[in-house]
This record gives structure tokens, C-alpha cells and sequence, in this order.
């Protein structure tokens, strides 16, 4: 800290010091002369190393900036999200609606936050839109102020604020495959004056598709003697349109508080026809090897939030917000099947609608403390930032699901009329220290408590009642080596995962061709939370301008793991949630970033980045091999580079994902299998003058397949269903302008 106030002193002194030189010997035109060109060549710098916080905090956190997440033009944030060390996204390339993973791992096991707070149930992350974000943050262990229900890791998305004066900024985007197109638009918006700020995002777009989706069945008997094997096509067009909308303003009032109100809005729907046919080389059709379904649904979620930071003496403050939401969504699908060239016989109707209203609130009181000065001798004082707080909600959820099938000839109408009314309390205490022991040793401790209490009921199922507390101790230390460079974390943590609202509710939702490979569904109100005990370690070396070097484990051991179990019952097959014993999940990552000149003198501006993460894990109850747990990722890679003109009018970057697949063993009789993802993304950004941009991104080019397999054996007989998702080139141009 001494030395940064040094350095610009010096500088000026020296300027003072050359100008009375010149003064003295204004004779002198020659020394004179030379005296200028030494003071052109002064610069005046600040050797105050700038804050990082992966590299500062003690409590692990990576920070991913608006200007990375906007660097591929992407209109997706799972797209931003697939492209960071350790994180992988399920599905096919270029889909929607795939999960985000952490170490693998999905299923509720990644915690994804926006703001801080969970989305509702049946939010969809992948709507929105990367425009909107400010940062995203990483946090591979947990801590006590969020939410412990992150066993894997936890993802944070925070909306844009407003910190920049007069901004303005329009997009227009236009992105185009062989299979679909979608066109987008985004505002920016902010402003400030002396008390008072704002920020307007706003997103809208819309998208059309049409593919085809290819599947195999085969079945064989117990001595692998094949029984039937079956050819399906799955045609399917949609269409779908939506926005976002966040508003943000933020006042600092006369006695130094602020209050800050934030408000985020997504609209979306979507409307889509499919048609399936099976064709049967030989053994037993399915029930119906034609189906012809047309679906729409529309989606709306809304959450207001006030926030009141009061500043008090010595540095502490209190930190108060309290948000209400409301999420609406309603869907419709018609399905028409029949077998054989017969008239149909199976003509379903579904109408489903939620409602979900939400009101949390959350308070923090932080102060720094610092022991009394020590006696002379006697070792330097310690500082401390402790904080405590609370994080308590309460959310309504009303659900409604009829179905109606007519009585048409040869057919077994199945009607149902299913409704709950669902309220989700929640309440979690927490108090957190981050302890600076010496200059290069801090330590973070935290306690957290959370309880859920559950209830649930309707005219069709049992009533409902589930609670649930868990507390969780958390530790992570940071230890910065004597040479500046390296430094080591350790992490101890209990984490959990709360069982999903839906899979508590009793109730079926039937499937139109029953297999073990397409079964019935059902929620079990008896459901468990899943309890892990983790352990992370790393090594960090930082060298140059940016360059990094890290290596990390991890452990996780869960006790009531749940996974899906598979019951014949009432003639039909049926899957349902189950607590079933332990599981272990281990884990590797490497990772390496660094501008090109800090290998090379006079290198071209280049920023390379590469990553790699390896994951084992095992369940107890189901035999191997490959008894991943949640059909783990094992293996996920990431290789960039970005190139920037000296000028920096142009600049442009490259990004290849890796993310492997395998055999994944989810019972003793079920099993599943994924292919290979490649992803290779390319961008490119002109600087056309200082108001207007242009980018031009081209995703997914090496157009990779996606194929997937369920698998079914119970010794007596076998299933295989192989499905292949095509895959496709998707070329995108933004047209960027500030006025």
C-alpha cells in the first residue's frame, strides 16, 4: 500500500525536478531538448495490485464478466455457461432446455441462483438472456450466506446494475441453421446523477424450428434371442416468442443509505405439432405406432425486490431486502394414436395450469472487528469481517392437471382430474467470520441452518406433509506462499439437496406407449433430503499479466441418495423418486489462462485458456461397473484462444468444448447411454467506430449427432431404445449501436 502512494509521488517530483532544470538552463537549447524528450517518457503508474476476487477471497469464487459473457454474441446463457472450466451442459448441441452441471453432476445437485434467490419451479434459465446479466459467479464449495443446497457447486447469475453513466445500447440479432432460425433484439439502457441511478434491460425474440428425430427399439429374452425390433421418426416443428424485462433503481439518500429497488419480467410461449410413426421389422408393434400431437404452452414470471443497505459507525452496516413473486404458466396438448392402418383409438386431451406466488426476505448485519492493539513483542493484531443474517420465504402453489380420453372403440380411456395446493415454508439462519490470521493466512468459517417445511393437498391424492432441517458447518482457508505467486485452498463442507416440490406430490402422469424404457411417473411424498459431507483442495500459481495455473480435487460422500426406481404395478410400469443409500463422487480440474507475451516478448496479442476436469463416482446399492451417480459426465475439456489488432478495432476468438459420454448404470435393471458432445464456437468483432459494432458468430460447426440409449435388463428380458438428436451449424450476426 506504501509503495502505490510512492510511485505516482515520485513521478511528480520528477516532473517538478525537470522543469526547474530547464529553467535554470534556458541557455542550453540542447539540454533543454533532451530534458523534454525524458519528460514524454515519464509515466505515472500505480503498482496497487488490482482486486481479483478468485485470487483474494478467501471463500473460493470465480467471476465471470459481462464482457466475456457478450463475447460470442450468444442469445442463450447456457451457451455462455458451457464454455467455463467444470461446468458442462446436458442435451444436444444447440437444443434448449439442457441442464447445467457442475463436476458432472445436474439433477438439483448444481445450485443455480439468479440474484442470490432460486427461480421458480419451471423457470427456464436457458430463456434468459445473456444481454440482462452484470456477472456470473462460480462457487465450487459452499458458503453460509447462500443457500447449502449445492452439493456440487453453486451458479449464481446477477442482473446488470446501473454503474455506468448515459449508456445506451441497441442489438439486433439474427441467427440462422438448417433446421431453424431466430431473431432477437436487446436495449440497454442507464443513467445517473448525483443520488440517484437506473438501468433498463430488455430482451425480446423469437424462434422457429422443424426436425426429425430417428429411434430404435430392440427387445431379446433372457438368452439374448431377439424378440421384436421397431423403427420410429419423430417429426417436430415449433415455433416461440418472449422477452425479458429488468428495471433496476437505485437511490442514495442524504444520510449516506441506499435503497435500491430491482424487478425482473419474462413472458414466453410456444406452440408446436409433432407426428411419430413406428414401423415393426418384426415381433410385437407397440401399443400405438402412430401419433399425431399438437402442444402449446405460455410461461410468465415476475419478482420485484427492495433492498435497504444502512451504513454504521466503524465500518459496519445492515444489509435488509425482502421480494415478491408471482409465476403463472398454462399448457394444452391434443394427442390422436392409433396401430395397424385402424381408425384411432386413443384421443387424449391435457390441460394443465400453475400458479405460484413467492414473498422472501433476507438480512445481514457485517462489521470488521480487529483485536486490541498487542503489547510490544507480542504477535500482530488479527482481523475480522463477521456478519449474520437470515434468509426466510414462503411460496403458494396452485396446480391443476386434467385429463380427458375419449371413448372411442377398442380404447381404455384413463381420465383424471389432478390438483394440489402446495406452501413451501422456508427459514435458514447463518452466521459466517472470514478471519485474517496473518497477511498471507485467512480462513473462512461459516454455520448455516435451513429447515423446509412442506404441505400439500387435493381432491385426488393424500394429503402432503414433509419437513426437513439441515445444518451446515463450513470451512475454507486460503494460504498465500512467501513467493507472491502460489497459494493453496482447502475446503470443508456439509451440503444437501432438497427434494423438488413436484417429486413430493403423489400423483401420476401416464405415458402413451407404457415400457420399462417409457413408464408412468408418480411423486413420493416421503422423500428424504440428500445429506453430503465434501472436501475440496487446490493449487493456484498467478504469473504476468493474467496468467494463471490451477489444479484442484474434490470429494463428496451423500448419504439417502435418491434416483429413479422402476415398479410393475396395476399392469403398468411405473418410475417414482426412492432414498437408497450412498454415494461417493470424486473429482480433478486443471486449468490454465495467460496472455500469449507472457511466454513470448513481443507476442501478438493473444489470450489462450484451456481447462480439463476429470469425475469418478460410485452408488452403493447399483452393481457395476458404471454406476455413475446421476449419469456423472466423466470427462469435460475446454480449449479458447482470443486475438485482439493492436488497435483494437477487431478482435476475434475460438472456443472447442469437449464433453465425453459412456454407459451409465442407474439400477440393477436400467441403464442409459450418451455420446460424445463436440462444440466448436468461433466469433469475430469489428469496432466499426466508436457508436456501432458488428459481430458474426458461428456456433456448433462441427454439427455433431447427439445420440442417446435406455437400456433395460431383468434377466428374463432385455430392452434397448436408441434416440439421435441431429446436429447443426448455427451462423449468428449482431448489429450493436450506443447512441
Amino acid at each position: 500500500m506504501m509503495l502505490s502512494r510512492l510511485t505516482p509521488i515520485a513521478a511528480v517530483s520528477l516532473l517538478v525536478a525537470a522543469s526547474a532544470a530547464r529553467a535554470e538552463d534556458a541557455e542550453r537549447p540542447k539540454q533543454e531538448e533532451m530534458q523534454k524528450e525524458e519528460m514524454q517518457k515519464v509515466e505515472i503508474k500505480s503498482s496497487a495490485a488490482k482486486y481479483d476476487a478468485r485470487r483474494d477471497d478467501t471463500a473460493s469464487k470465480t467471476v465471470v464478466s459481462s464482457e466475456e459473457i457478450q463475447k460470442y454474441g450468444d442469445t442463450s446463457v447456457n451457451d455462455v455457461l458451457k464454455r467455463l472450466p467444470g461446468i458442462t451442459i446436458g442435451g444436444a448441441a444447440g437444443r434448449s432446455g439442457g441442464e447445467i452441471r457442475m463436476r458432472g453432476l445436474g439433477a438439483g445437485y448444481t445450485q443455480i441462483l439468479i440474484n442470490g434467490e432460486r427461480a421458480p419451479a419451471g423457470f427456464s434459465i436457458d430463456s434468459l438472456a445473456p444481454d440482462v446479466i452484470e456477472r456470473i459467479e462460480v462457487l465450487r464449495a459452499a458458503s453460509a450466506e447462500f443457500s447449502t443446497q449445492s452439493i456440487a457447486g453453486t451458479v449464481n447469475i446477477v442482473l446488470k446494475k446501473a454503474l455506468k453513466s448515459a449508456q445506451r445500447e441497441l442489438k439486433f440479432s439474427a441467427a440462422k441453421s438448417s433446421k431453424s432460425s431466430s431473431p432477437s433484439m436487446s436495449l440497454q439502457m442507464s443513467d445517473k446523477s448525483a443520488t440517484t441511478s437506473y438501468s433498463l434491460g430488455a430482451n425480446a425474440w423469437r424462434f422457429n424450428y422443424k426436425r426429425m428425430t430417428p429411434t430404435w427399439e430392440n427387445g431379446a429374452d433372457g438368452d439374448g434371442v431377439p424378440t421384436y425390433a421397431r423403427a420410429s421418426t419423430w417429426q417436430d416443428q415449433g415455433k416461440g416468442d418472449g422477452f425479458n424485462l429488468s428495471p433496476r433503481i437505485n437511490w442514495i439518500l442524504d444520510n449516506g443509505d441506499t435503497v435500491t429497488s430491482q424487478t425482473f419480467l419474462n413472458w414466453n410461449r410456444f406452440a408446436s405439432n409433432s407426428h411419430g410413426r413406428t414401423e415393426t421389422a418384426f415381433g410385437a408393434g407397440p401399443d400405438y405406432d402412430r401419433t399425431d400431437n399438437t402442444y402449446s404452452n405460455h410461461n410468465g414470471f415476475g419478482r420485484t425486490d427492495l433492498n435497504w443497505v444502512h451504513k454504521l459507525e466503524e465500518g459496519a452496516k445492515f444489509d435488509l431486502k425482502a421480494a415478491v413473486s408471482e409465476a403463472r404458466s398454462s399448457a394444452d396438448s391434443l394427442q390422436l394414436a392409433g396401430s395397424m392402418g385402424l381408425p384411432a383409438n386413443l384421443f387424449r386431451t391435457v390441460h394443465s395450469e400453475s400458479e405460484e406466488q413467492g414473498f422472501s426476505t433476507q438480512g445481514k448485519y457485517s462489521t470488521p472487528y480487529t483485536f486490541s492493539k498487542p503489547a510490544e513483542g507480542e504477535p500482530e493484531a488479527t482481523e475480522h469481517s463477521l456478519s449474520m443474517g437470515w434468509d426466510a420465504g414462503v411460496t403458494q402453489r396452485d396446480d391443476l392437471r386434467v385429463q380427458r380420453d375419449a371413448d372411442l372403440p377398442g380404447s381404455s380411456p384413463m381420465n383424471s382430474d389432478e390438483g394440489f395446493t402446495a406452501k413451501v415454508t422456508r427459514l435458514a439462519l447463518y452466521g459466517q467470520d472470514e478471519w485474517n490470521i496473518t497477511p498471507r493466512w485467512s480462513i473462512y468459517t461459516g454455520l448455516r441452518w435451513e429447515g423446509l417445511d412442506t404441505r400439500a393437498d387435493g381432491g385426488s391424492i393424500d394429503a402432503v406433509q414433509n419437513r426437513s432441517s439441515v445444518f451446515s458447518p463450513l470451512m475454507q482457508t486460503l494460504i498465500k506462499l512467501p513467493n507472491k505467486k502460489d497459494q493453496v485452498r482447502f475446503a470443508l463442507t456439509r451440503t444437501y439437496k432438497a427434494p423438488a416440490t413436484a417429486a413430493l406430490i403423489p400423483r401420476k402422469f401416464t405415458s402413451t406407449n407404457n415400457s420399462p424404457t417409457e413408464p408412468d411417473r408418480r411423486g413420493n411424498p416421503n422423500l428424504k433430503p440428500e445429506l453430503a459431507l465434501g472436501l475440496d483442495a487446490s493449487f493456484e500459481h498467478y504469473w504476468g499479466d493474467g496468467g494463471l495455473l490451477s489444479a484442484s480435487a474434490s470429494v463428496r460422500r451423500i448419504e439417502n441418495y435418491t434416483h429413479q426406481g422402476l415398479f410393475f404395478q396395476d399392469q403398468r410400469w411405473v418410475s417414482t423418486a426412492i432414498n437408497d443409500g450412498r454415494a461417493e463422487t470424486r473429482g480433478i480440474e486443471l486449468e490454465a489462462k495467460f496472455p500469449a507475451r507472457v511466454l513470448v516478448d513481443h507476442a501478438p496479442n493473444l489470450d489462450l485458456r484451456a481447462s480439463v476436469s476429470r469425475n469418478w463416482s460410485r452408488v452403493d446399492v447399483v452393481p457395476g461397473p458404471d454406476n455413475r451417480l446421476d449419469q456423472q459426465v466423466p470427462l469435460s475439456a475446454t480449449v479458447g484462444i482470443d486475438y485482439k489488432t493492436p488497435d483494437g478495432q477487431m478482435s476475434t476468438g475460438s472456443n472447442f468444448s469437449f464433453r465425453n459420454g459412456g454407459l451409465a448404470r442407474l439400477s440393477g435393471t436400467q441403464g442409459g447411454y450418451t455420446s460424445v458432445r463436440r462444440d466448436l464456437d468461433v466469433y469475430a468483432l469489428w469496432k466499426l467506430d466508436t457508436q456501432n459494432n458488428l459481430r458474426v458468430a458461428v456456433s456448433n460447426l462441427l454439427a455433431q449427432d447427439y445420440t442417446t440409449e435406455s437400456l433395460y435388463n431383468d434377466g428374463n428380458s432385455a430392452i434397448n431404445r436408441t434416440t439421435v438428436a441431429g446436429g447443426e451449424t448455427q451462423l449468428r450476426v449482431t448489429v450493436e449501436t450506443r447512441f
